[in-house]
């Protein structure tokens, strides 16, 4: 099956057309606004483009506005636009919070691009290959304590997964007391980005206020006592240049004037490695097993390749779950000055958010957007603005390939090691965890050797 891709061609409005001000959108207060969203985002997402068309614009609590651009030719405008006016950092402010103010993702401009360039070596494709040994062990280790025979919830077990894959390449950590006290204190400080019961206090009193929640303060305080340890071990390590690990690498990065990364420098790019990559590539993984066992015919394909030592189907199943279950549906981007889009003149502040979840399910781009279709990517490599689970741009999530790389590894085990059928015969529904769509059983399946 082919997918057809609009070309993104310039958007242009000659001045009798365009309009001030932002699209319209539903007329609900910000407070229902906002309700509907931390639970039915995506609901919410269709139910306005229904209505609205490619354009439309929503309120949600501390947010300010979010107009929302789905149609290819807009994303591209994002995407390629001038960095200093697309701002992609002050449109994650909320996780400044959590991250710190070093973190790559909440920094704009020159900040951002010199943290950036900090971090990309470790993510360069020949370094990547060289985790793949310890992945591939870490996934066998983990899978072969599964049971058999009984339902089982993977999505937890991916994150355990995903979790030792971070102590090992970011951390370096490998075993000992030092590694069971910082897996429990990532643990905990992981829940703070993912438990709906810890979030509800940043929804209702905004996230400048969540320093001042005790289970936040307390988890964040333990967390950073243990990385400044690992920071300071590391920087007296004699051993240091032949350490492979991430954290190794930013103690020996050097800034643009020479300097070193200083040590909140380096425990804001460590949580925020931490976060971007656990959850969601966990919730990834569980989402590419949860369509597989509704797909028999597509799981024993995938088998039968990845026994005979072949990776293209894999990688279509990879990037068709990311089509279909996007972890994550909305890019922010907040205007620093006015911008015409889509026939609208958009003022400074607004936040133009390039829609994931419904540009993967536009019929026009992907035919047959809802079923589950790997095919689709054996021949038609994914767009560059049609394709945006990881966003696009100088902005483009870092571990991006890390992220594919390590589900590919997770996923080939798994198939070679089980076969596997859903508890259920329903499908999943998407789980609105925080800000993740997760499988609402986790993506419970009965393993049998």
């Amino acid at each position: 099956m082919e997918a057809t891709v609009k070309e993104a061609a310039p958007i242009e409005a000659s001045p009798r057309d365009l309009k001030r001000g932002l699209p319209p959108g539903p007329r609900m207060p910000r407070a229902l606004q906002t309700a509907i969203w931390s639970r039915q985002a995506q609901w919410m997402l269709e139910q306005s483009r229904a209505r609205f068309g490619d354009m439309f614009t929503i309120r949600i609590a501390h947010e300010g506005t979010w107009v929302m651009v789905t149609d290819p030719a807009a994303v591209k405008q994002v995407f390629t636009g001038d960095p200093k006016v697309f701002h992609a950092g002050e449109g994650n402010e909320i996780l400044r919070h959590f991250l710190g103010d070093n973190s790559v993702l909440v920094l704009d401009e020159k900040a951002h691009m010199s943290q950036r360039r900090l971090l990309l070596p470790p993510f360069h494709g020949e370094r990547m290959q060289g985790y793949e040994r310890k992945m591939t062990e870490i996934a066998a280790r983990e899978i072969a304590a599964w049971p058999t025979g009984s339902p089982y919830k993977l999505r937890p077990r991916m994150q355990a997964i995903t979790l030792e894959i971070i102590l090992e390449t970011v951390f370096g950590v490998h075993e000992g007391e030092r590694l069971e006290e910082l897996r429990a204190a990532l643990r905990s400080f992981l829940d703070l980005t993912t438990d709906p019961r810890l979030i509800l206090p940043v929804v209702l009193a905004g996230p400048s206020r969540i320093k001042s929640f005790p289970p936040f303060r307390r988890r964040i305080e333990g967390v950073d006592a243990l990385i400044y340890r690992e920071v300071a071990e590391r920087r007296e390590a004699e051993d240091l240049a032949e350490r492979d690990d991430i954290l190794s690498m930013l103690v020996a990065a050097r800034h643009e004037d020479g300097s070193p990364m200083s040590d909140a420098e380096i425990r804001d790019e460590l949580l925020t490695l931490l976060v971007a990559g656990h959850e969601t590539t966990a919730t990834a993984l569980s989402w590419a097993v949860e369509r597989l066992v509704r797909h028999p015919e597509k799981l024993e394909r995938l088998r039968s390749e990845v026994l005979a030592g072949e990776d293209a189907y894999l990688t279509a199943t990879i990037q068709e779950t990311l089509r279909l279950r996007p972890v994550i549906v909305i890019v922010i981007r907040r205007l620093t000055e006015p911008v015409e889009i889509g026939g609208y003149e958009l003022p400074a502040g607004s936040n133009v958010t390039p829609c994931i979840h419904l540009i993967h399910r536009d019929p026009s781009i992907y035919p047959d957007p809802h079923s589950f279709v790997p095919e689709r990517f054996l021949d038609n490599p994914p767009g560059t603005y049609t394709w945006i689970p990881f966003g696009g741009g100088v902005r483009r999530c870092l571990g991006a390939a890390f992220a594919q790389f390590e589900m590919a590894v997770v996923l080939r085990e798994l198939v070679k090691r089980h076969q596997i059928q859903p508890a259920r015969p329903e499908s999943e529904r998407p789980f609105r965890r925080a800000i993740t769509e997760t499988p609402r059983h986790d993506a419970e399946v009965v393993l049998s050797p």
